[in-house]
């Protein structure tokens, strides 16, 4: 999400944890449903109408849609798209990759969460780009814990995606979540260990890292919305809705079972 401005960090009561595990597990679930669904010759607005449905169907809302203007249920974000692409008439063909961004609202609260699928066989550069991108998120989500800083996320992921010859953006950061969809704290996926707020139990947010192959670089297109990579390079994300802890950290939106469009390489070597 574009980065904000708003109140303090929130500590979310005991019974606001338990309704943010409820909308997490909804957002996961419709997720792991879009898998089975993307095929090459599929448009993003198809994706859009089962997304909105299943939603829909659980007794939530695509807070997407209408948000700020956004005016699709879900964001599809397909090769060089780095966030916030809106479905439309667009096919996917093989070879492409595609992340879809999933937010349900249920009960007044915001479940968040992303993956990156591949749609047939995925080249070498977009097979580096999306599993740098998991890999990143990985250990950024390994960061959290009670007394850790929100900038030793930025920092591990930042540490390894430049290392792999990636580049981390800079202008979308995770966020705060709860009843509000975007919120403090901004979580930035680049930065320094032992600086920014200190994490504490009860707090929940997002870890969304946008890794490229080439510059960080990012423009709008003429929509407002459409964030694309300024060289046209590939762009590749992962997200999770994430509770710290006493002891550590909980991955609110984790799936039951692996994506089979997207977590196919589990073996990808470190470059």
């Amino acid at each position: 999400m574009l980065r904000f401005r708003s109140s303090t960090i929130e500590i979310k009561t005991p019974a606001e944890i338990e309704a943010m595990r409820v909308v997490g597990r909804m957002a996961a679930e419709t997720l792991e449903l879009v898998d089975g669904i993307l095929r090459p010759g599929i448009t993003t607005e198809d994706i859009n109408t089962f997304v909105h449905e299943d939603t829909i169907r659980r007794g939530a809302v695509p807070a997407p849609l209408n948000y700020k203007g956004f005016p699709k249920s879900v964001c599809t974000s397909v090769n060089n798209v780095v966030c916030h692409g809106i479905p439309g008439p667009l096919k996917l063909k093989d070879g492409d990759i595609i992340n879809v961004d999933i937010t349900h609202k249920y009960k007044g609260f915001h479940g968040d969460t992303s993956a990156t699928f591949y749609i047939g066989e995925p080249s070498p550069d977009a097979i580096r780009v999306t599993e740098v991108a998991r890999r990143s998120l990985e250990l950024g989500i390994a960061q959290v814990k009670p007394g850790g800083r929100i900038g030793d996320i930025g920092a591990a992921i930042q540490e390894y995606a430049e290392a792999q010859g990636c580049s981390v953006v800079r202008d979308f950061v995770g966020h705060g979540i709860g009843r509000v969809f975007h919120c403090e704290p901004q979580v930035s996926h680049v930065g320094q260990y032992g600086r920014g707020p200190r994490m504490k139990p009860g707090m929940i947010f997002t870890i969304e890292p946008m890794i490229n192959l080439g510059s960080y670089e990012c423009e709008i297109l003429d929509d407002d919305w459409t964030a694309v990579t300024r060289d046209g390079s590939l762009s590749a994300q992962f997200e999770h809705t994430i509770l710290v802890t006493e002891t550590g950290h909980e991955v609110l939106t984790a799936r039951t079972k692996p994506l089979l469009l997207s977590e196919r390489f589990p073996n990808f070597p470190q470059i």
